[in-house]
């Protein structure tokens, strides 16, 4: 699911190529992606690209400024957006959406079969603020606003940094990451962490997703268009399960519930505990290795969810 960074870096590609220019129309192949019908899509032909915004994940679009109106685009799991020639079909079966311009088109592509995205037409700033779950910015919240949303409930640290309410932005993969460079286990609750732990948390927040946004913008005033991707090179561990942490050398290890998988270095951030992997741990009961060393000797350095036996998930 593309997170702060990658629409950050989308919305830094259309501020150079599209803002400024006029939108032709939009072209809607997704049957179930738009989800609103007032205003409806042509009362934007015409209208001048004035600016974009990013409401947690979502990426705004904004029209005129005496009357302003958006379209609200969350690309949910495995939306993508392209830049094209003026007029470019459609691409495929994934090509959900085309926002022609004048000086070219904006597309939107779904892989896969389930259809996630949403597009939505709003007018004015009060319809606008009603996309905003509430979540402070992470990169930019203060000291206090920051431990004030890590304590409003009591979570796990991966959970939490994905809660739309608390953190603006994150999901699983930078959340893997930030977790990686604070040296923080991924199911240490929320209350449990000290002032220091807290401050060190924040840090990395800022700086992982400071230095991936800059990465994937990189280049766009040139007029490249961000590669944006589930598993991208050069993160620490997410993705990389088996493969050494780039920190100890240690393999990466998983934890898996349901179709969502936590990425973790256990000498770096559990004290070389392996978390059980629910389905794994069940299937291997008493005999489920729980520190690296014994898991390495058994399996090769696999992993998987939670050994404290909460049924979590992280």
């Amino acid at each position: 699911m593309p997170e702060l960074p990658d629409v950050e870096a989308y919305r830094a590609a259309l501020e150079v190529r599209a803002v400024g220019h006029t939108l032709g129309g939009v072209r809607v192949r997704g049957v179930f992606l738009l989800r609103t019908v007032e205003p409806p899509l042509p009362a934007f032909a015409g209208l001048r690209l004035t600016g974009t915004r990013r409401i947690g994940k979502r990426l705004v679009l904004a029209f005129e400024e005496s009357d302003p109106r958006y379209l609200v685009l969350h690309l949910m799991l495995a939306g993508r957006l392209g830049w094209a020639k003026p007029g470019a079909g459609l691409p495929g079966k994934r090509g959900q959406a085309a926002f022609d311009f004048d000086d070219g088109t904006l597309l939107l592509t779904e892989a896969g079969s389930r259809r996630m995205a949403s597009l939505h037409a709003v007018v004015g700033e009060r319809a606008l603020a009603s996309f905003d779950p509430g979540g402070v910015e992470p990169v930019t919240a203060s000291p206090d606003a920051f431990a004030e949303a890590l304590g409003r409930e009591r979570h796990t640290l991966k959970r939490a940094l994905t809660t739309p309410s608390l953190f603006a932005g994150i999901g699983g993969a930078y959340a893997d990451e930030i977790l990686h460079e604070a040296e923080l286990s991924p199911v240490t609750l929320t209350s449990s962490l000290d002032p220091d732990q807290v401050e060190r948390l924040r840090s990395a927040c800022r700086s992982v997703l400071t230095r991936w946004t800059a990465h994937l913008s990189e280049g766009v005033e040139a007029g490249r268009w961000p590669k944006v991707t589930a598993f991208q090179e050069g993160m620490a561990v997410h993705g990389r399960y088996r493969q050494p942490c780039p920190r100890c050398g240690a393999p990466v290890q998983r934890i898996r519930y349901a179709e969502r998988e936590t990425n973790y270095c256990a000498t770096c951030q559990t004290g070389g505990v392996v978390l059980a992997d629910r389905a794994l741990s069940r299937l291997l009961g008493k005999d489920w290795p729980r520190s690296l060393e014994s898991w390495e000797e058994r399996v090769g350095g696999s992993g998987g969810a939670r050994a404290d036996g909460s049924g979590r998930s992280p």
